[in-house]
């Protein structure tokens, strides 16, 4: 009986006969192989781990917030950034997990497949890459914001919206305007309120026949009169030009960080009011040119 157990124990450690073929056990060498690749693994989602842990708790909450509180008007801007932030920790985390576990030399023997790819990519879309690192650029410069009224050339107008492919604009007459992002980081970009003052130029034309120190007395009051005028520096009037039949005078005066409409009603006060105060003071606007005609009329009387 014990014979038997001890071939039926034989039996099972080298095979069945007959078969050929040996049935595998699990014990400490099997084990040992599994344990380079299980220790792999460890350290690829350690690495992993870390950087989506970092990149999702710490970095995509910094950058939202900065761009929140520069897009405060554009949830647009502002989810596709944290959108972006996301893929980017994602692809960081791969890229560190992969490292961790000594598997760069896949990286590396894939890395000539990933650059033809990328280079087929940004060829056949470098106008759509293009614009998304300049909305990129946009959204990240603290110059250029949601409500800023800008200048570029081929228009002008209130930015509406900054997207990562084109910035909306409002023009002064209403219409909205889409500005693809390479146009505005291509050329010059002019902000001409929003940055604390800003200086109005006025030019007025009087009849030679009358007081231009007088003329200029008027302008100046008139400009110190107006509402958000900045005392410093204070307003000043002086003859510019003498031209044919008028004297131009030219008047500057400052605005308290203003906005763009509350320009255009400056402007439009300190006309009225010095049309009003040049009539009182029987001051003429711009009269009209005199010119002295010399010559002789010929009447052909055949009648």
């Amino acid at each position: 009986m014990v014979a038997s157990a001890r071939s039926v124990l034989r039996q099972t450690e080298t095979g069945t006969p007959g078969n050929g073929t040996a049935t595998p056990g699990v014990g400490p060498e099997e084990l040992a192989e599994f344990a380079p690749t299980l220790v792999r693994w460890a350290w690829f989602l350690l690495g992993a781990t870390v950087v989506l842990l970092v990149g999702l708790l710490v970095v995509e909450p910094l950058i939202s917030r900065a761009v929140r509180r520069r897009n405060r008007g554009n949830p647009t801007v502002q989810d596709a950034i944290a959108r972006y932030v996301r893929v980017l920790v994602v692809a960081v985390a791969v890229v560190v997990g992969a490292g961790m576990a000594g598997l760069a030399n896949v990286l590396t023997s894939s890395a000539l497949v990933v650059a033809a790819a990328t280079l087929a990519v940004g060829v056949a879309a470098q106008t759509v890459v293009g614009s998304l690192v300049s909305g990129l650029v946009l959204v990240f410069d603290p110059e250029f914001s949601v409500g800023d009224y800008i200048e570029w050339e081929g228009g002008e107008g209130t930015v509406e919206a900054i997207t990562l492919r084109v910035t909306r604009v409002e023009n002064p007459d209403g219409a909205l305007v889409t500005v693809p992002n390479t146009v505005l980081t291509s050329g010059a970009i002019t902000r001409p309120f929003g940055r604390g003052r800003y200086r109005v130029v006025e030019r007025v034309g009087v009849d030679y026949a009358d007081d231009p120190e007088r003329a200029t007395e008027i302008l100046e009051s008139v400009a110190r009169g107006l509402d958000g005028v900045a005392e410093r520096p204070e307003p000043v009037a002086f003859v510019d030009e003498l031209a044919d039949g008028v004297v131009q005078l030219r008047a500057h005066f400052w605005l308290e960080d203003p906005r763009q409409q509350e320009v255009f009603e400056a402007r439009s006060a300190f006309t009225r009011r010095v049309r009003r105060r040049f009539d009182e003071a029987d001051i003429t606007i711009s009269p009209a040119s005199e010119h002295e005609l010399r010559g002789r009329i010929a009447v052909d009387d055949d009648r």
